[in-house]
C-alpha cells in the first residue's frame, strides 16, 4: 500500500455512506469515531475512507476544512501500518466530534489509537 490518499480511496458513494451509518459498527477514541462496514467495491482498492467534521461545532468552513486536512493526513501516514495486511474491503468514515481545533500531533495520536481498536475488534471477529 502506498502512502497516498488518491481519488479511488475516497468514499464518495451516497449509497455506501448511507449503508455505513445504518449498518456499520464503530470504535472511538474521543474526539474521533471510526464507523466501518465490510463491503465490496468494484475497484480493487481495499479501503475507502471519508472524513467528517460537525458544522454545529465549527461554524466556519475554514476551521472544518483545517480539521479535515489534519484527519486525512494522519490517516494517509498511518494506514499502511494498520491496514496494509487487511484482506477484505471496508468503507470507513472518520468523524471528529470535539469542540476545539486540534493540533496535528493530537490528531495523529488519536488516529493511531482508533486504528489499534479497529484491528483489535477485527481480530476478535475472526
Amino acid at each position: 500500500m502506498k502512502q497516498t490518499y488518491g481519488k479511488v480511496e475516497k468514499l464518495k458513494s451516497k449509497i455506501i455512506i448511507e449503508k455505513l451509518f445504518t449498518e456499520g459498527k464503530s470504535v472511538s477514541a474521543y474526539p474521533l469515531r471510526l464507523v466501518y462496514l465490510k463491503t465490496n467495491f468494484e475497484d480493487s482498492v481495499s479501503v475507502k475512507t471519508g472524513v467528517s467534521v460537525s458544522k454545529r461545532n465549527f461554524k466556519l468552513a475554514v476551521d472544518r476544512n483545517r480539521i479535515k486536512r489534519l484527519l486525512r493526513e494522519a490517516y494517509r501516514l498511518n494506514k499502511n501500518e494498520y491496514l496494509g495486511t487487511i484482506s477484505s474491503q471496508y468503507a470507513f468514515m472518520i468523524i471528529y466530534s470535539g469542540k476545539d481545533i486540534p493540533t496535528y500531533d493530537f490528531v495523529d495520536k488519536k488516529v493511531n489509537i482508533l486504528f489499534e481498536k479497529f484491528t483489535k475488534s477485527q481480530a476478535e471477529h475472526l
